[in-house]
């Protein structure tokens, strides 16, 4: 009897993005290989799909060759908040270029179809808003986010090359700020940063004056999107934007969570932005709404209530 599940390996899967993939791909009755190295990855975000058949989890680093034989590959692998990526910049760009050709290699060999998980930040500080898929960047390719930013600008140069030089068929996502459940507490990102301030009732940390820019896309949405991507037609390679296309301050958004956890949260600190952090961040998704159908559903307070819940289970408050 022939095997008809589609065996889809997920790089990365026991992170924040990795795990929600990792559970809506069984959920549409897919086999599902996890590979993490967990320098990121936490087993709490995978440990309820265990004990599915369906379900494989492998401690690897995709710096690393890996032998396997799947059908497609979601590559989400590599550090993606500053406070983990600049801990280890050397192994953060090793893990988008090696991990990359590791990746592609493998895809390759067994004629799989390879998704990477590429990001909003190879447009730098955007000098063009909002950002489209043409937009080739503003990048400091020497300062302390380079080791993120060049090594996902490497890693889409290298499936390109694969794509022009093998006929692979290839997918790239350019993904914007996403949240929602599994966040890291400590990931240093606002969401994740303001909400357990809030919690704990410390004061709120603001970099920067609050009036920088960025666009938040619930977790589920950009799943939506990864899978629209991945089924899509082989001419379809991308890149493609998904985000939400709604911009707010970050001053308004720690507003904004402040007002819906309540309680105690302590008075507003404002420190100095951190080196090439971006002052304005918006997708422009007309590419993913033509081409995949795709667009954010979830509203920002249904979200930001789902993520509240969530980290008020994990933090002391």
């Amino acid at each position: 009897m022939k095997y008809t599940r589609k065996r889809v390996l997920v790089t990365g899967g026991a992170g924040f993005l990795g795990s929600h993939l990792c559970e809506r791909l069984l959920n549409q009755g897919c086999d599902v290989l996890c590979v993490d190295n967990f320098y990121t990855g936490a087993k709490d975000n995978i440990a309820h799909l265990i004990g599915n058949p369906y379900f494989e989890l492998i401690r690897h680093d995709i710096t690393f060759p890996l032998y396997v034989e799947v059908d497609e590959i979601y590559n989400l692998a590599c550090p993606a908040s500053p406070i983990h990526y600049q801990r280890d910049p050397v192994q953060t760009t090793k893990t988008s270029v090696h991990g990359a050709i590791n990746m592609l290699g493998l895809a390759k060999r067994v004629k799989a179809k390879i998704l990477q998980a590429s990001t909003s930040e190879v447009y730098g500080d955007p000098q063009v808003h909002p950002q489209t898929e043409d937009y080739v960047g503003h990048v400091n390719p020497i300062g302390p986010r380079a080791c993120y930013d060049e090594g996902k600008r490497c890693a889409e140069t290298l499936f390109f090359d694969y794509h022009r030089s093998h006929g692979l068929p290839i997918r790239i996502a350019r993904i914007f700020n996403t949240y929602g459940p599994r966040m890291h507490p400590d990931d240093g990102r606002v969401v994740s940063n303001f909400i357990v301030q809030a919690l704990e009732g410390r004061p709120i940390t603001i970099y920067g004056d609050g009036s920088q820019t960025r666009s938040f896309c619930y977790v589920d949405d950009l799943v939506d999107g990864l899978i629209r991507l991945m089924d899509a037609p082989d001419a379809v390679s991308g890149p493609v934007n998904l985000g939400n296309p709604r911009e707010m301050t970050v001053k308004t958004l720690a507003e904004t969570i402040v007002a819906m956890v309540g309680g105690s949260a302590g008075e507003v600190i404002y420190q100095d932005l951190p080196i090439d952090d971006p002052l304005q961040r918006q997708p422009d998704i007309s590419r993913a709404r033509q081409l995949l159908g795709w667009e954010p559903s979830t509203p920002l307070d249904q979200g930001l209530r789902r993520t509240i819940a969530y980290f008020r289970g994990k933090v002391n408050c």
